[in-house]
């Protein structure tokens, strides 16, 4: 499937710990930067880390889901269930914590999904997912 790939800004109060999270971590590759911003490859898609004036934060809001409160806002990628695994295991490894744990979301139905949420060290809520039937992305 041929899709577009995205551009996401985010803040952050920190581009050494940003520089860890996303780099190390999540092992995204590190595009262009500056002393204000740093681009990240996240899994062909273009996310920019801004330094954030200071004072200046992420809301936490939260929604239910699945009978669970999800992080609003938040932003992920749609992954290959081994891709998954693998960033839940750099998570982990990380000792990143989940604000929901890798689990499978929605079974038995046309929308049957693993999900995990985190935040990243400026309290971005990301959320990585993987459906069982990658043609069920948008099914009703």
């Amino acid at each position: 499937m041929n899709v577009s790939r995205f551009h996401c800004a985010v803040p952050v109060n920190d581009l050494a710990a940003a520089r860890r999270f996303y780099g190390e971590v999540i092992g995204c590759p590190e595009g262009r930067s500056t002393d204000h911003w740093i681009d990240w490859n996240l899994y062909g898609h273009q996310l920019v880390t801004h330094l954030a004036p200071p004072g200046t934060s992420t809301p936490r809001a939260t929604s239910e889901v699945d009978h669970k409160q999800v992080p609003i806002p938040h932003f992920g990628v749609l992954l290959t269930a081994d891709e998954f695994h693998d960033l839940a295991d750099r998570l982990r490894e990380g000792q990143v914590e989940f604000v929901i744990a890798p689990t499978l979301r929605f079974p038995d139905q046309p929308a049957e999904q693993l999900t995990m949420f985190f935040h990243d060290p400026a309290g971005n809520a990301l959320e990585f997912k993987s459906f069982t039937n990658d043609a069920a992305v948008f099914a009703r």
